[in-house]
Parts: structure tokens; sequence; C-alpha cells
């Protein structure tokens, strides 16, 4: 079935949406490919670039360059949670790394601004479903009970954010209940016993799979850009870059970018065959499901000042839920890679 082959990437995208577990929880014994006795040093280092991604949304976008990049050009790691990720990045073991965009934030905050974020990947990939017809706007949530998970992250913060702007007050004119797992939620909504929700992709695809009664009532990207005066948008995913390998390596660095903006837009125009890639690399379990959830992970590719006048708004939003979700303070001017 469909839930049983999308489990892994599901718990890791929950992971990705979680800041509470970027340095606890979620661990995988998976190990990453790779020579552990490599030198740690990007100064250091010679050869190809090292490059990770993380199963699920955030790494989608790096299928195509994967299969198509000249062998030696890059170094490519899966991995099956942001931990992972962090392990590596904080080491310097990374030079190039796909990442949830608050990772990215508090990673620069942890390594006192040994990265950069270069590019936003992916926006959001948060949707509510519902059983019926009743939701066509946010303010039709008005006196509904809405399941969710991500208590304490960015999931709740984004809720709290739309419902507020559209002047619904949470816990009082909208009721929302957490569960721990975006599976048990979704086998809820199949039952018929959560008649709203909001999930992310992959579970949403999952629980679509498994009640055809389901329907995506609300996209909370769209309802983002509608309920935002500022000119932010909800971006979740990015690339960042070790901040020495920029300095030391930048025509390898605008290469990449390069092809990896081509590997987005390939992954958009070209669902199916992304989809095979995603199954051939294990960023997501099975094709079949990839197909389905790739049009609803909010592919794009936003670099330089539009990348930082967008993404600026949506971590101020975290930082008024959480100061600690973006690793304690807003990130400056630096933080953001402009190509030369």
């Amino acid at each position: 079935m469909i839930h049983q082959y999308f489990r892994q990437a599901a718990a890791a995208v929950l992971c990705l949406l979680m800041p509470s577990l970027l340095l606890s929880g979620c661990t995988s014994k998976e190990e990453p490919k790779g020579d552990p006795s490599a030198s740690t040093s990007s100064s250091a280092k010679a050869g190809p670039a090292r490059v990770y991604a993380i199963k699920g949304p955030t790494g989608i976008g790096m299928a195509n360059l994967m299969a198509e990049a000249a062998e030696g050009t890059y170094d490519f790691h899966i991995a099956a949670s942001p931990e992972e990720v962090t392990a590596k990045v904080v080491s310097g073991e990374a030079d190039i790394a796909a990442v949830p965009t608050n990772l990215a934030a508090v990673l620069s905050k942890k390594t006192g601004g040994k990265v950069q974020i270069a590019a936003v990947n992916t926006l959001g990939v948060l949707y509510v479903l519902e059983n019926g017809s009743a939701i066509q706007s946010v303010a039709d949530l008005k006196g509904k009970t809405i399941y969710s998970i991500g208590q304490g992250s960015n999931p709740e913060y984004v809720l709290n954010y739309v419902l507020t702007k559209n002047g619904l007050t949470p816990g009082e004119d909208v009721t929302i209940e957490f569960k721990e797992q975006a599976d048990e939620l979704a086998t809820l909504l199949a039952a018929n016993k959560a008649a709203v929700a909001m999930l992310p992709e992959p579970s949403v695809t999952t629980a679509l799979s498994k009640n055809a009664e389901l329907r995506v009532a609300l996209d909370m990207t769209k309802e983002w850009d509608a309920a935002t005066d500022d000119g932010s948008r909800l971006m979740m995913g990015c690339v960042i870059v070790s901040t020495a390998y920029a300095q030391q390596h930048p025509d390898e660095v605008k290469a990449f970018l390069t092809a990896y903006r081509g590997s987005v837009e390939k992954a958009s125009a070209d669902v199916e065959g992304t989809a095979q890639l995603c199954e051939r690399y294990e960023i997501i379990p099975k094709a079949a499901v990839a197909k389905q959830a790739i049009p609803r992970c909010g592919l794009t590719y936003i670099d330089g000042s539009e990348m930082q006048s967008q993404l600026s708004g949506y971590y101020a939003v975290l930082y008024a839920a959480d100061p600690q979700s973006v690793g304690g303070e807003l990130p400056g001017d630096a933080f953001y890679y402009h190509a030369a």
C-alpha cells in the first residue's frame, strides 16, 4: 500500500518541518555514502563538491542533476533526516546542501556564519484537507476543529499566522488538535474520524490515496500569499553553501546553481521522469507516489535579492512565534549569498 511505501519519507518530512528536532531526535540508521576519512576542511578539499540533500520534498529538485551531472563533478549524498545533514554541515564535510529554510538560519547561527543561503528550492508543502466541500476559504474554518502535526514548530506557526491574518483567533474561533505523526493523521482522515486536517506532502498524497472522499480544500502557500502584506512568501526549503567554499570556489558555486535551477525546472516539466529518478535515488520510495506528490511540493528556484526580500518576512513570522526556530535571531545581510 502507498502509505507503507511512504512511511520513511513522511517521517523525514515531519523532521524537515520541526525545528525542535534539528539538534536531537529523528535519528537514522542509514549512513551517508562517502569516504569518512575525507578531509573536513573545504579549503583543503580537492575534487568534486560534496552535495547533500534530504529525502522528501527538499531533495526532489536534486534528482535530475544527480542523473545528468558529469561524472566526478559532484559527490552526492541523500540523507534520511535534517539531523544527518546538520552534522555534516557543522563538521565542514558538506560544501552544498538542500535543507529546510529554518534549519539554514539555525546552522548559520550555530556555525558563526560559516554557511549562507544560496537559493530557495521549495515553497510551502502544507495543505488543508477535508471530507466534503464545506471549506472554500480560510473564513470557512471558523467553528471547525483542525487536526495538524507540528505543535511548537513551523506548521503551527504557519497555521496560526494564516488564521490570524484572516481575522480568526486560534483557540477561540478555531480549535486546533495536534497529533505526533503525519501517518496517524492521514489514517484518521481516511477513516472519516477527522473532518479537517492540515498535512504536508507526501502525507497529503497518502491520505488522498486511502479515501476518495477527501479533497484538498486549502493550499497554505496560496493562503500565505493572500494574507501577507509585506511581500514575504512561505518558503520552506533551500540550498545552502559553505561560506568558505563559496569564497574559494565562486565559479563552481555559480555553475552548480545554474545546473540546479535547470534540475528544478525539469522536475516540474517532466514529472514522470523525475518521479522515476526519485525512486532510483531513494528520495521518494516509489515512483508512483512521487508522480502524484511532485505537483504539490512547491518546487521553485529563487535566489539573490528576490530570495532575500521574500524570505526575510517568513523568518520574521517564525521569529515572532519562537526565536529559536531561526537560531535565536533574525539572519543578517551576510547570510544571503549573492553571486558576484
